[in-house]
């Protein structure tokens, strides 16, 4: 179970950077129901997302930042429910980004729960 949360891990830290990379070339008005996040915001976010997947993969430099793990992993999780609940309050009827924000909350919130309840303090790097 340890390796396979690793490996979520490392996709959801992948996923996140390119998330905030993504942030700094393109405008909240890229996607339409996120348009009402000011610009401001928009970058923080950005800024916010790099840090959060940083926090995913160093403990398996440093184990003793395993705390980060599912604090990060819950930080994403509202994140995708905040651009969730703004999909629907823009009122589009186009599901596709809200089912996809939905399956990474989902993923978010197995990685803490397997590094709460299933693994807890065992973050050993891929062992």
């Amino acid at each position: 179970m340890n390796i396979f949360l690793w490996v979520l891990q490392i996709i959801l830290a992948l996923h996140t950077a390119m998330g905030g990379i993504w942030k700094f070339s393109n405008s909240e008005q890229a996607v339409p129901s996120l348009s009402a996040i000011p610009h401001g915001a928009w970058m923080a976010m950005g800024v916010f997302e790099l840090v959060l997947s940083l926090c995913l993969v160093l403990p398996a430099f440093y184990k003793p930042l395993a705390f980060l793990v599912p604090i990060a992993a819950a930080c994403i999780a509202v994140e995708m429910l905040v651009f969730c609940g703004l999909h629907i309050a823009s009122g589009d009827t186009n599901y596709g980004p809200m089912i996809y924000w939905l399956v990474v909350a989902a993923i978010c919130t197995f990685i803490v729960y397997g590094r709460l309840a299933l693994k807890p303090f065992t973050y050993a790097a891929i062992a």
